[in-house]
């Protein structure tokens, strides 16, 4: 069994500023799970940590995207540091930021094969510019793995699309907007909103999603796990909250056979905003419940 790895992204560079003159706070999560002994409870071999580029505000005046060479250069830099977890045969468990860290983690599988994706996310995230209101890329990550969007972004190193689009699955949206479904129901990828996903039931959802991997022949997948998807109830410590979500029992059964499998390549949290959190309370909790989860799979992979 390969060994974790701990890698920190503290990036806020796909997110616009909550309020004028301040940057998202998601930059923090790395260090406020480890004061909630995320670390701890996870006992990696090595911690790696990347600072992010500067944030800027600005959009871009050709794209309207924000920080967009701070993310073209933050992704060739993560790709860099992923080759040599990669040539290690570690696991990483990689911690956000936004999601726009998706960038560096799928631009490092194109360089390792041919993978896919389980995107788990109150959102799609798959829109391109045009339709965000924000010019975040943590809004756009999932469409931008799979080729939509400006070229410095999808075609880094001429590498993209770095997830074959037929190969993404973003499973959990709750925003059920006719404009903002129909950019991912037009498409190749798999769509499976939170209730599709409970019409249909976790553990067929699951097995469909391994079926596809031994269907296309895939070197493996990696999971991306943005906390939002979690119930507002006991997650609301995110930048874009919505009624609903996903309760722990059902991300347990969720996440167990992902992990679980000898085809995950490794996994990333995102979103989770220390400055929502301030008494810790739901960080607590997330901490608890997922570090189980996650160690719990792993014993059944022996």
């Amino acid at each position: 069994m390969k060994e974790v790895v701990i890698v920190e992204f503290p990036s806020n560079l796909g997110l616009k500023e909550p309020t004028p003159g301040k940057e998202p706070g998601v930059k923090k999560l790395p260090g406020w799970l480890k004061q909630h002994g995320f670390h701890e409870k996870l006992n990696p071999r090595q911690v790696y940590q990347l600072p992010a580029p500067t944030y800027n505000n600005l959009p871009d005046a050709e794209t309207g995207v924000l920080n967009i060479t701070g993310l073209q250069q933050y992704a060739q830099e993560q790709a860099n540091l992923f080759e040599s977890i990669f040539q290690k045969q570690d696991f990483p468990v990689v911690l956000g930021g936004d999601c726009s860290i998706l960038l560096g983690s799928a631009l490092a599988l194109k360089q390792q094969g041919n993978y896919a994706l389980f995107y788990l996310d109150g959102h799609t995230d798959f829109m391109e510019p045009g339709l965000s209101g924000t010019g975040g890329v943590g809004g756009m990550a999932a469409a931008m793995v799979a080729g939509y969007g400006p070229q410095k972004l999808t075609q880094i190193n001429n590498l993209g699309p770095y997830i074959p689009e037929e190969l993404v699955w973003c499973v959990g949206n709750r925003e059920y907007d006719a404009e903002y479904e129909k950019a991912i129901e037009d498409s190749r990828a798999t769509y499976i909103s939170l209730a599709k996903l409970r019409e249909m039931g976790i553990t067929n959802c699951v097995a469909a999603f391994f079926k596809k991997l031994e269907i296309a022949k895939t070197d493996g997948f990696w999971l991306h796990l943005d906390v939002d998807v979690l119930d507002d109830a006991v997650m609301p410590a995110v930048d874009s909250r919505t009624p609903d979500g996903l309760s722990y029992p059902e991300l347990d059964r969720l996440l167990t056979p992902l992990i679980a499998s000898n085809k995950l390549a490794g996994l990333q949290i995102t979103i989770l905003d220390p400055d929502l959190d301030p008494t810790g309370q739901y960080t607590q909790e997330f901490v608890a419940n997922f570090t189980a989860i996650f160690n719990q799979a792993r014993k059944a992979m022996v």
